[in-house]
């Protein structure tokens, strides 16, 4: 039996005051990173932000679109869609 998997869509802020997920944008979630958009380390502050709030290892997620781009698509590996959204809206709900 294969794990679920989710292509969560994400619109990313680079040289954010803080880091966490803000909430929706459209049909993807707003996440702001503190790194600056160099050297991709916006990109893996994004995916460490990620693994945080899912509680999973950095290693069950992959960024699969949009290295280079502020709209972003991972790869979440062993969660359900309905688990991700529910984290993801209660992790914005906290930061408010």
């Amino acid at each position: 039996m294969s794990r679920p998997s989710v292509r969560l869509r994400l619109r990313v802020t680079p040289g954010a005051r803080r880091q966490g997920i803000v909430g929706r944008h459209g049909d993807a979630w707003k996440v702001h990173v503190t790194a600056p958009p160099e050297r991709a380390r916006a990109n893996a502050a994004v995916l460490e932000v990620l693994s945080d709030v899912l509680g999973l290892p950095r290693r069950r997620l992959e960024l699969v679109a949009g290295g280079r781009s502020r709209d972003k698509v991972v790869l979440v590996d062993g969660l359900s869609e309905e688990d991700v959204e529910t984290t993801l809206a209660s992790a914005a709900g906290a930061g408010r």
